[in-house]
């Protein structure tokens, strides 16, 4: 223990002999590592705000919207619209095995909702009861619509956080009434805000009962009464969402007269499938900001090695009279490994805490929309750790293998 003990001081006196040397060696390991942990956190700060901004809408949807169809499959001339209806909703939520949750949807953007303190523009929405369990609408006061709500049309109406605040001003709402385009309704709940900043625009909306939207504002360009704006619904789990979605357009394809093998004749969105093409693509760039990372690290290793071999040329008559005077392969191998490991550890902690102080830093700052801050990520914290252990071997090991190899007589005859 004692003999390690000198070894270990004799090395940190030969570091401080070569202040500079010692300070641009440790300054390249720590820059490759510190670089690693934040490239990657950088991923993983996209790839986190992507998430939670899908988050904010709801968990596994699909939105299946109004369609053309081609005259010809492959070719976009004579297309032919059809507008979603809701026998369409009907069908589906009766006949589709692999749908969870369905909910059809009326949206206008164009009804003028007026309270006795304030007037305010907004989307007005219809929907089924079970929409909430779709969408992601946390409830900050009062009630949900419920099935009653929409089975005996009353006239009642949820209101989104910033449409709240526009129509009362800091003033109860709930129990209230406001007028949509002339039609009065009661205010039976209040959203929490939903999203950062308050600029989600679900916090701008009107949710009304769906019969009690058809009966008042049905969409003005609809065919029929029962033209529907857009359908939500949920597979019952993420992976059947396919087999949902091919399920969906068999019934939506024979109610409207066309082959459901048409894809183009359909137009959706499949969060789910996002998401998953999403999270390919940041792991593709947590992989290349990774490598650039290793790269930087790897050369930073390089050079302590080559700093090491320098260091074992100019000390060779060093090495000489310390094997002159009894110092056995061994102990010339121990210093020189201590040499490269204490350059390594220290610089590569010294990275990690930087670059650790560096996020906690932006940490403190407002994120834009869809990003989080950069943190340090478990895996690639691991990844530098375990980088720097083969560095210093590496490091420490191959130069100091070269020092102890010399002979004493060789070692002492070197100019």
């Amino acid at each position: 223990m004692r003999m390690v003990l000198e070894i270990f001081v004799q090395t940190l006196r030969t570091l401080w002999a070569h202040k500079l040397r010692s300070f641009l060696t440790m300054f390249g390991i720590a820059w490759g590592v510190g670089s690693l942990l934040l490239l990657v956190g950088l991923g993983e700060g996209f790839r986190s705000g992507n998430r939670r901004q899908l988050e904010t809408m709801g968990q596994d949807i699909i939105f299946i919207f109004p369609g053309r169809v081609p005259a010809v499959a492959g070719q976009h001339q004579g297309m032919k619209q059809y507008f979603l209806t809701y026998q369409d909703y009907l069908d589906i939520r009766h006949e589709a095995k692999l749908v969870r949750n369905i909910s059809p949807v009326l949206q206008r953007g164009d009804i003028r909702a007026v309270s006795d303190f304030a007037t305010s523009n907004g989307q007005v929405i219809g929907i089924a009861a079970n929409f909430n369990e779709i969408r992601y609408l946390p409830m900050g006061q009062g009630r949900w619509l419920n099935d009653l709500d929409d089975q005996q049309r009353r006239n009642v109406a949820v209101l989104g956080h910033e449409m709240m605040r526009n129509l009362f001003s800091g003033r109860p709402a709930l129990g209230s009434t406001i007028l949509l385009n002339g039609v009065r309704l009661e205010v039976v709940g209040v959203l929490d805000s939903v999203g950062r900043n308050e600029n989600n625009s679900t916090n701008f909306r009107v949710y009304v009962p769906f019969n009690v939207m058809r009966t008042y504002f049905p969409i003005k360009t609809a065919e029929t009464a029962n033209d529907i704006s857009f359908i939500n619904c949920q597979p019952v789990s993420r992976e059947k969402h396919a087999e949902a979605i091919e399920e969906i357009h068999r019934i939506i394809a024979r109610n409207h007269g066309f082959d459901y093998q048409n894809k183009e004749a359909f137009d959706q969105w499949d969060t789910i499938q996002t998401q998953e093409m999403v999270g390919k693509i940041f792991t593709a760039m947590d992989m290349f900001l990774g490598g650039v990372g290793m790269v930087t690290l790897a050369l930073g290793a390089i050079g302590i090695i080559n700093i090491m071999l320098v260091s074992v040329t100019e000390r060779t008559r060093e090495i000489g009279l310390m094997k002159a005077l009894g110092a056995t392969n061994r102990n010339i191998l121990t210093q020189f490994f201590f040499e490269g490991a204490f350059l390594t550890i220290i610089s590569g902690g010294l990275g990690i805490g930087v670059a650790a102080g560096f996020m906690a830093m932006l940490g403190a700052l407002p994120s834009p929309p869809g990003f989080d801050t950069p943190r340090l990520v478990p895996a690639s914290a691991a990844l530098a750790v375990i980088s720097l252990a083969f560095a210093g071997i590496v490091a420490g090991l191959y130069p100091a293998r070269k020092a102890a190899m010399l002979t004493p007589v060789e070692a002492l005859r070197k100019e």
